[in-house]
């Protein structure tokens, strides 16, 4: 029997650390959420970009200044265990999934880490516009349809049971139904105008 040894093509990496080539790496929008869901990962980008003037990072530094924003603390002011159990799923986690998408050059070993040139890309999907959105102005503007529409419903809906009742006889036959169509048509062209005039 004729046994194979599968061998690699590659090129192994050398051993000493210092010796690494720098990595050009791109990312989809999936890798980029997928690395920006964890709320620390996140912590990690934001302390990084507000300390552009360094070049490399205390990883203990890291680790304190985000379980002082998790804890929503001075840095002063936190608990030996509340740095601890962020410091141990940055070192065991989230640094190593930075590092692995080409975000950070991260030396476990030596506690430090430095930013690589995909940060900036990373950093775009943190920002957050506070700018009110048209998609806002339309929920409002909905909003208050809606509330106009569901008060003309209810007094439809009471002028129809008064008038099945025989409480208001007047409103028996076309009145009811002319009262209701007006009432209708008049909110809708106030909605109207409100929205294609806004003062």
């Amino acid at each position: 029997m004729t046994q194979f040894r599968l061998m690699s093509t590659k090129a192994r990496p050398p051993a000493d650390e210092t010796s690494k080539v720098p990595r050009e790496r791109s990312l989809s929008r999936d890798e980029l959420f997928h690395l920006l869901q964890s709320g620390r990962r996140r912590a990690v980008v934001r302390y990084l970009c507000d300390h552009r003037d360094e070049s490399t990072f205390e990883m203990r530094d890291i680790a304190v200044q985000v379980a002082a924003w998790e804890n929503d603390k001075p840095v002063d002011r936190l608990e030996s265990d509340e740095r601890q159990r962020v410091y141990i799923a940055l070192y065991q986690s989230h640094l190593p999934k930075l590092d692995e998408a080409g975000v950070i050059e991260y030396n476990q070993s030596r506690g430090w880490v430095e930013s690589m040139p995909l940060l900036d890309r990373v950093e775009q999907y943190l920002v957050v516009d506070e700018q009110p959105s048209e998609s806002d102005n339309e929920t409002d503007e909905e909003s208050i349809s809606m509330r106009y529409y569901g008060g003309a419903t209810a007094l439809s809906v009471g002028l129809l049971v008064a008038s099945s009742l025989g409480l208001a006889p007047a409103l028996a036959g076309g009145w009811l139904a002319t009262l209701i169509t007006g009432l209708f048509a008049t909110i809708t062209l106030v909605l109207s105008s409100r929205k294609w005039n806004p003062s």
